[in-house]
């Protein structure tokens, strides 16, 4: 599996050497699993700090003088309130109005911009919004990302960093230097907790992972980050959202600026509000493990959903998923789960099922 993948991780001898496999995710070898047992690692980002790889995620620099004309016509945020040092979840459409991807957006100031998305069709969407536009796009693999996310987390960057993070409000970002390396720190992150991704060149992101491993940063592979994802709510581009879902189908609706001007599919976006043809949801299934994905829901032998992202939370005892259901059914409502010789139930639970205020990301 290596040798067809186009992208490659400065990490990748850390991830071989923990007993990854570097199996492919967006073309890149990434950490699904180490020789750790993922339960730990789930546990050291909610007590104290773990960190993950996320460089398969694209990163891209918009540079010019329109740069932000051209960011606004692909995404649905109205970016002229994103001023720099500051940063914005969004969706990417179709002309259609579904979502071709999710993206974090960062104004780095001086008409320099970064947009950091995952499998989807950003880039191609990006340069049919730039084209005749001034405006320069370089993607870029040399620029890493690792995500170190955990209550511990401040305490532990901010010993051998030159700047106070405790500074960085949530979706805020700044040039940083750490352990002695140049980098741009963002509070940002997928796991629930008070976190921070740290960009940082190829050439030094080996020795900043060495140092955090050091400092008793624990690092944690994609199985973790999918039980740390489910629990805070947080969907995944390509299983819990695609393009054949609208940002009002899946809980996207809040990163919609209904008010700003033209964007791509902004109008099939707009026709479609009040139409939706499922829901996202959260379950608890009745399981004493973590379910394969893909299994049918049913209530009273009639189909209304399937479920995409599955994962068990040992912390909870519970077996958890994301599921695309029939619009309309109530929290508590009880639904049949069947596939692959399995038939249980499950219910509606209200999401995130973990830290539902927010209060430790936002905090």
């Amino acid at each position: 599996m290596t040798a067809e993948l186009s992208r490659t991780s400065a990490l990748a001898s850390r991830h071989a050497a923990l007993g990854s496999g570097l199996e492919d995710w967006n073309g890149m070898g990434t950490a699904w699993t180490y020789n750790t047992d993922p339960n730990d690692e789930h546990d050291a980002v909610r007590e104290k700090a773990g960190m993950f790889d996320m460089s398969p995620l694209k990163k891209v620099f918009v540079r010019g003088p329109e740069a932000q004309a051209v960011l606004d016509h692909l995404t649905t945020r109205d970016l002229s309130k994103v001023v720099p040092g500051r940063a914005a979840y969004l969706c990417v459409l179709t002309e259609n109005g579904g979502i071709a991807d999710d993206a974090i957006v960062s104004n780095n100031g001086d008409d320099e911009w970064m947009i950091v998305h995952g499998s989807g069709d950003t880039m191609a969407l990006l340069e049919a919004s730039a084209e005749g536009r001034s405006v320069q796009l370089e993607f870029t693999d040399d620029l890493h990302d690792l995500s170190v996310q955990g209550p511990a987390a401040l305490d532990i960057l901010n010993e051998h960093t030159d700047i106070n993070l405790a500074d960085l409000a949530y979706f805020e970002h700044a040039p940083a230097t750490l352990f002695g390396h140049p980098c741009r720190v963002s509070r940002t992150g997928y796991s629930g907790e008070r976190g921070y991704e740290i960009f940082a060149d190829g050439a030094v992101i080996p020795d900043i992972w060495d140092k955090l491993v050091d400092a008793g940063v624990i690092p944690c592979s994609f199985t973790a980050l999918d039980k740390v994802r489910i629990e805070a709510g947080l969907l995944f581009y390509g299983y819990d959202m695609t393009e054949a879902n609208t940002p009002w189908e899946v809980g996207l609706g809040f990163t919609v600026s209904q008010s700003k001007g033209d964007f791509r599919g902004k109008s099939a976006l707009m026709a479609a509000r009040g139409a939706e043809k499922i829901a996202n949801v959260c379950l608890e299934i009745d399981h004493p493990d973590m379910l394969d994905g893909g299994e049918t829901l049913s209530i009273n032998g009639d189909d209304i959903g399937v479920i995409n992202s599955p994962c068990y939370s040992h912390r909870i005892s519970k077996s958890l998923a994301f599921a695309h259901v029939r619009p309309g059914l109530p929290l508590g409502t009880s639904v049949t789960v069947s596939g692959g010789g399995l038939e249980t139930t499950a219910t509606i639970v209200a999401s995130p099922i973990y830290d539902p205020e927010k209060t430790r990301t936002h905090g």
